[in-house]
């Protein structure tokens, strides 16, 4: 939703705030929701999925992404070039967040990935396979549609702020609603509304 939209919500119910104040109650409680966050999710899976999306901020920027096997989101880079040095910037970013190398890497064939995993990941097997990837591709999916919205991203550290926020908090709600039953899809959305309560009370 927009920040506009918010505050349609609130002043239904009854709490009159402007958009502004809600853009900037994001700016200043996102950041701190996110870190315990990342701190209450721990680790996530040793098989991380790569890839990379063109987004055009100021000219041309890339969305570094990875996501694991489970369709979580572990981090995202934002950098203007899709070279080794990102690559490796990206893996290394990984690594320091997760605490773990992986079991393995599903990428493109984008051969800065392989230069970097030599280079970062040496002991890390590889995926190049067509289609392999899709998991990753499919990800980007939301990033486009919240891109659409917002009318594009004003700067690439607007998008690296927002899109870190977003992902973290994603993960908490994305409990896969069509393949489980409808209790028990109940049951993981109140676990997280419970989450979700112990972090924005701390």
């Amino acid at each position: 939703m927009s920040f506009r939209d918010v505050e349609d919500l609130l002043a239904e119910r009854g709490i009159l705030v402007s958009f502004e104040t809600i853009r900037q109650w994001c700016r200043k409680f996102g950041p701190g929701y996110a870190q315990r966050l990342k701190r209450k999710q721990g680790r996530l899976g040793d098989i991380w999925y790569l890839d990379e999306l063109l987004v055009r901020i100021n000219g041309q920027q890339y969305l570094w992404r990875a996501v694991d096997q489970d369709g979580d989101l572990i981090d995202i880079l934002l950098k203007p070039r899709r070279d080794q040095r990102a690559a490796e910037r990206l893996l290394r970013r990984l690594v320091r967040g997760q605490h773990q190398e992986p079991f393995r890497i599903v990428t493109d064939k984008l051969k800065s990935y392989g230069a970097a995993k030599r280079t970062i990941l040496s002991e890390v097997t590889q995926d190049t396979r067509q289609y392999a990837n899709n998991r990753a591709e499919v990800s980007h999916q939301h990033t486009r549609m919240r891109e659409r919205q917002m009318r594009r991203f004003k700067s690439p550290r607007q998008a690296q702020r927002f899109l870190s926020i977003h992902s973290v908090v994603q993960n908490l709600f994305r409990v896969g609603r069509h393949l489980m039953r409808s209790a028990n899809h109940r049951f993981l959305r109140s676990r997280s509304f419970e989450v979700w309560r112990t972090v924005t009370a701390a």
